[in-house]
C-alpha cells in the first residue's frame, strides 16, 4: 500500500534522511527502530507532509504524495499521531475530536465520534474536560482517537508509549491491535523495541538517516546487534520480545 523509495530529507545543509526505502502492506503493522536522532520521526513527518523531501518518492496505492500538502495527504488516507501527542490543551476532549473531523462530511461526524469514544471509554467520561488536564495516557488515547476520526488507511504513530506507566503501555498497544484488526495499517516508531517487535510483523532499523537493517520482527528480535543495542539482552539470552 505504502511505497517509499530513496527518500532524502534535509534540514538546511544537514541531511536527516539519506535514501530511505520501505514499504507497508495493507493491514500490516511495521515498526521503525533506531537511536535518538536516527531519522525515525523525520520519516513520519515526511510521509505526512510536515517536512518536504529533497529527493525520492512516496506512493500510497500508486499515488505520488511528494509535494502534496498535509491536508491532501490526510484526505488520501494517512493520519499522523506525533511524538508528544500535541492535543489542544485548552479545548475539551470533544472539541479535540471534532478538530480531527474537520475534513469529514457532517453526516459522518456523529458515527465516527461514537466509534472513537467506544474505543476509548475513558474519553467518553472525560468528553467535557479540558485536554490539558488529562493524564499522559489519556492524552495519548485522545491523540490516537483524534487521528482515527478521518478513518485512515494508514496510521503513523510516533512514540505512543513515551512517558507512560507499563500498564498504560499495554493498554495503548492493545488498542493499536484492535485498530489494526479493523484493517488500518500502522507504521510505528517506538523506543520500546521489545513491545514494538512483539506487535509488528516487520521492522526497519535506521542509523544516521539510513536503513541499516530490515526484516521480519522475529528475525530482528533474535539478531545479536538488535538484542544488544535495543533490547538490552545478550546474544545468548533466549527470551522473546512481547508487547
Amino acid at each position: 500500500m505504502l511505497e517509499v523509495e530513496d527518500l532524502t530529507v534535509a534540514y538546511g545543509k544537514r541531511r536527516a534522511l539519506e535514501g530511505v526505502s520501505l514499504t507497508v502492506g495493507a493491514g500490516e503493522i511495521v515498526t521503525l527502530l533506531g537511536a535518538n536522532g536516527a531519522g525515525k520521526s523525520t520519516t513520519l513527518r515526511a510521509l505526512s507532509g510536515l517536512v518536504g523531501a529533497a529527493r525520492g518518492r512516496i506512493r500510497l496505492d500508486g499515488r505520488d504524495l511528494v509535494g502534496a500538502p498535509a491536508d491532501a495527504i490526510v484526505g488520501a488516507g494517512i493520519s499522523h499521531v506525533p511524538e508528544g501527542r500535541d492535543v489542544f490543551p485548552g479545548f475539551t476532549v470533544l472539541e479535540n475530536l471534532l478538530v480531527g473531523a474537520h475534513t469529514v462530511a457532517r453526516r459522518e461526524v456523529a458515527p465516527r465520534l461514537e466509534a472513537a469514544l467506544a474505543l476509548f471509554p475513558v474519553l467518553r467520561e472525560r468528553r467535557a474536560q479540558s485536554a490539558g488536564t488529562l493524564s499522559g495516557g489519556e492524552q495519548q488515547m485522545l491523540a490516537i482517537a483524534r487521528a482515527l476520526m478521518t478513518r485512515p488507511r494508514l496510521l503513523l504513530l510516533d512514540e505512543p508509549s513515551l512517558g507512560l506507566a507499563p500498564m498504560l503501555v499495554r493498554e495503548i498497544f492493545a488498542v493499536i491491535r484492535r485498530v489494526n484488526a479493523e484493517g488500518v495499517a500502522v507504521l510505528l516508531v517506538e523506543q520500546n523495541a521489545r513491545a514494538a517487535l512483539g506487535l509488528a510483523s516487520r521492522g526497519y532499523v535506521l542509523e544516521t538517516g539510513r536503513v541499516a537493517m530490515a526484516g521480519a520482527s522475529g528475525d530482528l528480535a533474535t539478531d545479536a546487534r538488535i538484542r544488544s543495542a535495543y533490547l538490552g539482552l545478550g546474544a545468548a539470552d533466549g527470551r522473546a520480545p512481547r508487547a
